[in-house]
């Protein structure tokens, strides 16, 4: 396997937004994905991008991704996000995913960050498991929180 961890760039879009449904038919919430294309290049490489990304490729096919940007916490200072991670069913349990997670922390602590956090369906086994050989600390008691675009607009 010719694994290869790289930054992503404007062109691999589309492939991303590809594996964002993947994720999204397995999270159980595919009509929740309504981003363009155009939305999402420009909010990445656009005048003021707001996520970066890194990219698994294996035979020069994206296989995986995490997309992450940079969250403030009035009470931990700058903390690095990571919004979605996923690689492909067909190409999971080949270590893929941890040299993807490990670069995003590498990301975190170059940046001198004080902690990464994302989140985690509790149902979903698989990467609770894979987060836990990270020890990573699963809250809860916290509820998602969020106002639709229509909800916007409508105030």
């Amino acid at each position: 396997m010719n694994l290869n961890i790289r930054i992503a760039k404007a062109e691999d879009c589309p492939r991303i937004l590809t594996l964002i449904n993947e994720l999204a038919l397995y999270e159980k919430a595919p009509e929740e994905v309504t981003v363009d294309l155009n939305h999402f290049i420009e909010a990445g490489f656009g005048e003021n991008p707001v996520w970066k990304a890194f990219v698994a490729e294996v035979d020069e096919i994206i296989v995986g991704f995490a997309l992450f940007y940079t969250r403030y916490s009035t009470w931990k200072g700058c903390r690095l996000y990571l919004e979605d991670f996923i690689v492909t069913e067909d190409m999971r349990g080949k270590g893929i995913g941890k040299v993807l997670f490990e670069k995003v922390i590498e990301e975190a602590k170059d940046k001198k960050y004080n902690g990464m956090v994302w989140q985690v369906l509790d149902w979903n086994e698989p990467a609770i498991n894979f987060y836990n050989k990270y020890k990573a600390h699963l809250e809860s008691g916290w509820l998602n929180a969020a106002l639709s675009t229509e909800q916007v607009k409508a105030f």
